[in-house]
């Protein structure tokens, strides 16, 4: 037969003791425990609508700007940036916009610089290179390539240079990396910086003999012995 607890054993019972402090700290604070028990709430339920409304949107912006995309596809870059008004198509100018928050508004951004820059709209493609996030790895060397020749386009040869420099860090291996180092040189060359061309160029034939860029790095530094 199981012996009954005593009140002082009761008492002492560490669970129970326990649960007598959380009961009276209850009493003594409940108002202060629900204000706080419903700002948890808030948060949670925030967080989890604001999880499927994110959802929600990244949907539709990959639909819209698929769309898009097959106007772009077909070289046709007014209606791929600014969408089609007879038949109610997104551009990528108004996705960028309206889902700035999602991958596919980043996106359009890119393709809405590379769209104007095929319209001969250098500000404009420079404008929304600025906005684009670039993405980590090899799949962000193009973007930054692509941005520093919208600099040369310019006439900014430094800027150029500064973000070639940039692209071939971003992901060292032994093609884009010499490329972009190659091009900055030439960036620099142009804007008579020519000590950062000529370190550049050594760096190119130096450290990536086997680039294809190998024997124009070798040219611009016979220029540079001129200079």
């Amino acid at each position: 037969m199981s012996k009954r607890l005593s009140k002082e054993e009761l008492e002492s019972d560490p669970l129970l003791e326990n649960y007598k402090r959380a009961a009276d700290y209850y009493v003594a604070n409940k108002s202060q425990i629900i204000t706080i028990a419903l700002a948890l709430t808030i948060v949670i339920g925030g967080f989890f609508g604001y999880k499927y409304y994110s959802s929600v949107q990244e949907d539709q912006a990959q639909e819209l700007l698929a769309i898009a995309e097959t106007a772009y596809a077909q070289g046709n870059y007014e209606e791929a940036l600014y969408g089609n008004d007879f038949e109610l198509t997104y551009g990528f100018d108004q996705i960028a916009e309206e889902f700035p928050w999602t991958n596919a508004g980043n996106l359009a951004n890119y393709y809405a610089a590379v769209s104007n820059f095929e319209l001969g709209d250098v500000d404009n493609a420079l404008m929304y290179m600025e906005e684009f996030e670039v993405p980590e790895g090899i799949l962000g060397v193009g973007p930054l390539t692509f941005h520093a020749k919208l600099y040369l386009a310019k006439e900014n040869y430094t800027a150029a240079a500064e973000k070639f420099m940039q692209a071939a860090g971003w992901n060292e291996n032994e093609v884009t990396t010499p490329s972009n180092l190659y091009e900055a040189a030439q960036a620099y060359y142009k804007a008579e910086n020519y000590e950062r061309a000529r370190e550049l160029v050594n760096r190119v034939i130096n450290e990536y003999p086997e680039s294809t860029k190998l024997a124009e790095s070798q040219r611009l530094k016979g220029m540079l012995v001129a200079q």
